[in-house]
């Protein structure tokens, strides 16, 4: 044992000079989140007349969020059964991902009555994505190359670039239009290297609003199979776009009819309102059951050390709906409601611009566009305007969330776009 004289000889000595310098002093101010950073602007904002424009998430005519009818009925049914709280597998709860796959795909896809579905419960579509893109770095036999289309959702390049892939755009959105730019898009997709991971929008493309027409899908399907490519999509609003889910799933569905050996990232937040419960799910599709098993394993070892198992309580949501028939029903009404509601808002939006503004500039693409953002062809000094004029919020890239626009404020919103675009 120190005696009381040694002890005290080898206490630190700290010199006056000598400031305490943290662990964390190199790390950097990070960039703000573009869509919060518009979230708390809105807040600070003390007009009466201030929109929020910039957030994705379903508002009701009196901009309120909006709990579905057939949600809180599952609920209620959930809470009699008593169901316990033990953990789901690493693959989520069976009962969600059999209906999720059914819903994405077709209850009469071959993929899912020959057994060759892998399919995975994730923490929503963001989760989703970015086990597939673990799965693709990890297995994926090709050169670690995707491309994503220009411009994208801001989250898709960091989840791809740091789950390890190498990341390029393709031509989609056309400014001199508003619209799609298939010929550059079908042009950029043939020259990127053979076996290129494509990601794909399945509907209501996020920012844009653009999608490509069915027919315009059949050329992108033949181009992906000529350059041997592989299609990852991307589907967070089936039904919500065009109020149809079957509608809605028709570029996924075709390309499985035509042999794709497809990758998607599904989401629940926007079509069920579950936005807080992150219920989504991850798919592969494969050659036959045997190849299931193996890639499914494989699967399982890559969420294990992610996040081990996912929630439960959002997946008892999904699954009790879908697998309710007069729940599925109220749902399936429930959705064309909300697509329809912002459809009108893009017919009101513009029919304001146009009749009673009397606007020069061209405004069709707002009900050419679809689901819940428009690509509103605002250049960010209007922006900035119609935030400091109007109390009007919004992204600078000019999206529009249609869902924050309500009967009471859309001819108001057409006025402050007229007064800054008609110069």
């Amino acid at each position: 044992m120190l005696s009381s004289i040694t002890r005290a000889s080898v206490k630190p000595k700290f010199m006056a000079s000598r400031a305490f310098v943290s662990t964390w002093n190199a790390v950097p101010q990070g960039p703000p989140d573009a869509i919060l950073g518009v979230t708390e602007a809105y807040k600070k904002d003390q007009s009466p007349n201030k929109m929020n424009l910039g957030v994705g998430a379903y508002r009701d005519d009196n901009g309120k969020p909006y709990v579905l009818n057939a949600v809180k009925k599952a609920e209620k049914l959930i809470m009699e059964k008593g169901l316990d709280k033990e953990y789901a597998g690493i693959t989520g709860v069976p009962a969600f991902t059999k209906v999720a796959g059914e819903l994405a795909y077709g209850e009469d896809s071959p993929v899912i009555k020959d057994n060759r579905l892998v399919i995975s419960q994730s923490i929503s579509g963001t989760g989703a994505l970015r086990i597939g893109a673990e799965f693709l770095n990890h297995w994926y036999p090709h050169a670690k190359n995707i491309i994503v289309p220009n411009p994208t959702w801001g989250n898709h390049i960091p989840i791809m670039k740091n789950a390890g892939l190498s990341l390029e755009k393709y031509t989609y959105f056309d400014k001199q239009t508003n619209g799609l730019n298939i010929d550059g898009m079908l042009e950029d997709i043939y020259k990127a290297p053979k076996n290129t991971i494509v990601l794909l929008h399945a509907c209501a493309h996020n920012p844009t609003g653009v999608d490509p027409t069915q027919e315009q899908w059949d050329q992108i399907s033949k181009v992906i199979k000529e350059r041997e490519h592989f299609a990852f999509f991307d589907m967070a609003y089936q039904g919500f776009a065009s109020g149809d889910c079957t509608r809605d799933a028709y570029a996924l569905r075709k390309f499985v009819q035509e042999g794709h050996q497809v990758v998607l990232a599904q989401s629940f937040a926007k079509n069920m309102g579950l936005y807080g419960e992150r219920v989504g799910s991850f798919s592969i599709v494969c050659a036959d059951a045997e190849e299931k098993a193996r890639v499914e394993s494989q699967l399982k070892i890559i969420i294990r050390p992610m996040y081990s198992n996912p929630p439960i309580h959002g997946a008892h949501i999904v699954s009790t709906v879908l697998n309710t028939p007069e729940l599925k029903q109220e749902w399936l009404g429930e959705v064309k409601l909300m697509a329809d509601r912002i459809i009108t808002m893009r017919e009101k939006l513009r029919s304001h611009l146009e009749k009673d503004f009397g606007s020069k500039k061209r405004w069709n693409h707002i009900t050419d566009q679809i689901g819940m953002f428009c690509y509103s062809g605002l250049t960010p000094e209007q922006v900035n305007k119609l935030k400091s004029d109007w109390h009007v919020y919004l992204t600078q890239d000019g999206r529009i969330s249609m869902a924050g626009i309500s009967s009471s404020n859309v001819k108001y919103l057409a006025e402050a776009i007229h007064n800054v675009t008609k110069d």
